[in-house]
């Protein structure tokens, strides 16, 4: 039975559907907390995820993995960095959702698949198809052209997808599932983000400084209103194949974009536009070529049984 015929297979894809559609919303949460600084949310959303996820590891009885992961001195340190990596793909997404970059980020994540080969080609030493080179070099050429017609660097979009490929690349190798993993993350930068914290509330320049209650909810809602999706993405990426959870994950940066272009109202030249067309082009032939070769796979197992 293949995995899009397994009885939670349906529920899966709307599970994974539904938190690339929050991740996509997100810039509207966000911008709601403009006057609250991107390290103090990102601090607040590690404190207040960390309390969520020890909270489910104690109703699921799984605190016993959580223990045994930190006695590891290897599993400790790639937590570490993963960690950092994830802390600084949050931050800098917030900052330039915040600084009108939403267009910007959602280029991030639209070439973070293609990110993804080129990754795995150079330190997995997989072996790419040419399809996968064709729509590498499409990619390339649209940054190219950012860099060259533009004249500026598209280093917001260049940032999120180095920081959150390399994230996914560590959590590929990582034998802790996936809210152990989470938890381990979020532990291990916890001391640093209370530390923000606290010294943000000494100096008076804490969120709760503002005397607004409804942003002091959102900050600290941050925590459990951004590790849902996540728990929602984990439950789904278990139940469907590979190829729909590719497909699935340009909702986000889609709905990103179209937030920044006509409800933010953000400028976007012709140059740009060329541009997202030729990362658009590779994405088009990354996404056919996960078809057909999961399709030339299911084929081969057929045959074989």
């Amino acid at each position: 039975m293949s995995s899009e015929s397994h009885p939670g297979a349906a529920r899966g894809a709307l599970a994974a559907g539904i938190s690339f559609l929050l991740w996509g919303l997100w810039p509207l949460y966000w911008r709601t907390l403009q006057a609250v600084s991107p390290f103090e949310l990102i601090a607040h959303r590690i404190v207040w995820s960390l309390l969520l996820l020890l909270a489910i590891m104690l109703w699921q009885r799984a605190l016993a993995e959580l223990r045994t992961a930190l006695s590891s001195a290897p599993t400790v340190a790639a937590s570490l960095l993963s960690g950092v990596l994830l802390a600084t793909n949050w931050t800098i997404y917030v900052w330039a959702v915040n600084n009108g970059h939403v267009i910007d980020s959602s280029l991030g994540y639209f070439l973070t698949p293609l990110c993804n080969v080129a990754l795995g080609f150079f330190f997995l030493r997989e072996r790419l198809r040419t399809l996968q080179w064709t729509a590498f070099g499409f990619a390339v050429a649209g940054v190219g052209l950012l860099l060259f017609r533009a004249g500026h660097l598209p280093w917001i979009a260049l940032a999120l997808t180095a920081t959150w490929s390399t994230y996914g690349i560590l959590k590929k190798q990582s034998r802790l599932g996936p809210i152990p993993g989470l938890t381990m993350e979020t532990l291990m930068l916890s001391p640093v983000a209370a530390a923000v914290l606290i010294w943000r509330i000494h100096a008076g320049d804490s969120a709760f400084a503002l005397a607004d209650a409804r942003i002091d909810v959102l900050t600290v809602a941050s925590g459990v209103f951004t590790t849902v999706p996540l728990l929602m993405f984990a439950y789904g990426a278990r139940r469907i194949r590979l190829a729909t959870l590719g497909l699935l994950q340009y909702i986000a940066p889609s709905v990103q974009f179209l937030l920044g272009l006509w409800f933010y109202k953000e400028p976007f030249d012709s140059v740009q536009w060329h541009a997202c067309l030729l990362i658009w082009c590779g994405l088009a032939l990354y996404t056919a070529d996960s078809f057909w070769s999961q399709r030339e796979r299911f084929r081969t197992a057929a045959d074989a049984a």
